[in-house]
């Protein structure tokens, strides 16, 4: 029987004798495409380079490459690997971060080999290095590289446990109070979350599983709250609450003591608030964690709020704008001065909305300079100020130096002063384009918060180029929604009458499953009112009318109001109608 370096050299050679040939066949993105325009370099180099470089330029299917690969390297080709085909004893013993690197995952032990589910079966190097590791020969099966990435989440995550699997690991911990203090306070971070194995002492376990999970459960929040005689720790997904576990009243100095650390918070200081920040890394993604500490009757409260830093920005076709909408924001964007306002609550989805239209019209004629608190995305050609007000760099000071510079395009992350209000104002009347946000529950009512700030209507009116108002709902797992018909009286609610309902129209409603952890819905989608200034709201602005006379002829202009986007998304089985009663109570048709 050949030897693994005898096999894997052999399987290369086959493949660098007839690259164009065979993976030629795999080409299905771009008929236009020819392999033999790599050059020279690349087409030589080891198949699996090539074909990452393929896979990354989007001319080659995936799946269709690796067909041709198993093949020429004589492996048995698995496009998927199931949890239940793994042992995760074995799991346990092997490093996530050499698994991520080398995109290979040890599976189970048969008849004295074992299988392990690789994608680029060329390194040999590593291959014998885990052959050596366990100390058995080794059944190779190629899987593409994106499902040993998935799976290796999926196995390791399976392998750490739960947050109640490590909360009876740290109700078992014999150490008393004080010795648990003591281990929170060790700081020795592992490369990622998930690296961190089963020789962790129990109190970081735990921190580090609930961290894992609310990422796995695309949570933005985490809120740690003490009672009297146990403490919550619940996790917002989708903008709505949900407990996660309930931990003994005697571990809450311990999980307090641990995130304090590493948040860099001064963990004997608990009378006072205090605010720090986490950079770490979860199942391979970067995550931004601001954490704020509060004194409360029964200690203190830890609210986590998390940006995961991998997450793509979305384009402004993504959001879930109407045609209309999206056509009416392209051309305001384009526009050489002026503001442009997004309004809502706080995660609303305003710093998307303001980073796509960024991405939309970023290009290396166009100077584009942000200040924002905090910093959330990196944008490339963007320079990005992040606000720092202990050395006295507000939003007001950073838009000063801003002006400085030479922008053609200023993104300010929020306006919350008459300063920076008038600034803005000032930089947009002078040639500049400007984007920003403001706190208001509609459309017409940043006009008049503006006004309200000490702004001058005339000044308002003629900055001014719209307001987008927004909200989140939920979207409908597809999974498990159910058709239905409303009721007279729901559809009432939501402004419509049963003749208003074609058969074109789909409603449903929520019923949960496993795999939207029994809510009934997965993701969030924006709901949106845009209020376009023209003459006839430029002339109420310089009236001083109030937000309901300038919302009331918005609408007699063509604008949706955030309850009408919201039906309209029902209408098209988006979202549902408890869904969007819920977010637009405050809007009146």
């Amino acid at each position: 029987m050949a030897s693994l370096a005898e096999q894997l050299t052999e399987g290369l050679a086959r493949t660098l004798e007839r690259p164009l040939e065979k993976v030629g066949d795999a080409i299905s993105f771009d008929p236009d495409w020819q392999v033999d325009q790599l050059p020279e370099s690349e087409e030589r180099d080891r198949w699996h380079h090539v074909g990452r470089i393929r896979i990354d330029k989007k001319k080659v299917d995936e799946a269709a490459l690796y067909k041709v690969l198993a093949e020429l390297w004589d492996l048995p080709l698995q496009e998927d690997i199931k949890i239940e085909d793994v042992d995760l004893d074995i799991v346990r013993r092997f490093p996530i971060n050499l698994a991520r690197q080398y995109e290979l995952l040890p599976m189970r032990r048969d008849n004295g080999s074992l299988r392990v589910a690789v994608a680029h079966p060329s390194l040999l190097g590593p291959l014998e290095d885990v052959q050596h590791y366990f100390g058995a020969p080794l059944e190779i099966i190629l899987v593409p590289p994106t499902h040993v990435t998935d799976a290796i989440n999926r196995v390791y995550d399976r392998a750490t446990g739960t947050a109640d699997a490590a909360l009876d690991d740290l109700g078992q911990q014999e150490s008393g109070p004080a010795g648990l203090d003591e281990l929170a306070n060790e700081l020795n971070e592992p490369a990622d979350l998930l690296d961190a194995g089963d020789e962790e002492a129990p109190i970081i376990r735990l921190v580090n599983t609930l961290l894992y999970q609310s990422v796995k459960e695309r949570a933005s929040d985490i809120h740690i709250e003490p009672y009297e005689k146990d403490v919550s720790v619940r996790y917002r997904v989708d903008g709505v609450l949900h407990e996660i576990i309930r931990a003994p009243k005697r571990f809450q100095a311990s999980i307090s003591s641990r995130i304090k650390v590493m948040a860099g918070l001064n963990i004997a200081e608990k009378r006072l608030p205090q605010d720090g920040r986490i950079k770490i890394k979860i199942a391979g993604r970067d995550v931004d964690i601001r954490v704020s500490t509060v004194p409360t009757t029964f200690g203190e409260r830890i609210v986590m709020r998390l940006l995961d830093k991998s997450n793509v920005l979305m384009g402004l076709e993504q959001l879930g704008l109407n045609p209309i909408q999206q056509t009416n924001i392209e051309g305001i964007i384009t526009k050489s001065h002026g503001i442009f306002l997004v309004t809502g609550p706080t995660g609303s989805g305003k710093s998307t909305t303001l980073y796509a239209c960024l991405q939309r019209i970023n290009s290396p004629d166009k100077m584009i300079i942000t200040v924002e608190d905090p910093v959330e995305y990196q944008v490339s050609g963007v320079g990005q100020i992040q606000v720092n007000p202990k050395i006295d760099l507000t939003f007001a000071s950073g838009l000063r130096s801003i002006l400085r510079q030479d922008p053609d395009v200023i993104m300010i992350g929020e306006i919350r002063d008459r300063e920076t209000a008038e600034i803005a104002i000032q930089a947009s009347l002078t040639g500049h384009l400007v984007f920003s946000t403001l706190h208001t529950n509609d459309a017409a009512g940043a006009v008049t918060r503006l006004i309200d700030m000490g702004i001058e209507p005339f000044l308002v009116a003629s900055s001014l180029l719209a307001v987008q108002a927004q909200r989140l709902v939920r979207v409908l797992c597809k999974n498990c929604k159910t058709p239905y018909m409303p009721s007279e009286t729901e559809l009432g609610e939501l402004g419509l009458k049963p003749s208003d309902v074609t058969p074109e129209d789909t409603f449903f409603r929520a019923t949960g499953c496993e795999r939207c952890q029994q809510t009934g819905y997965a993701g969030r989608i924006g709901i949106y009112e845009l209020l376009m200034v023209d003459d006839i709201i430029r002339e109420h602005i310089m009236q001083n009318s109030d937000a309901t006379r300038i919302k009331k002829d918005g609408v007699k202009g063509g604008m949706l109001t955030l309850r009408d986007d919201g039906v309209r998304k029902i209408r098209m089985g988006v979202t549902s109608a408890a869904e969007v009663l819920r977010i637009t109570q405050e809007d009146i048709n």
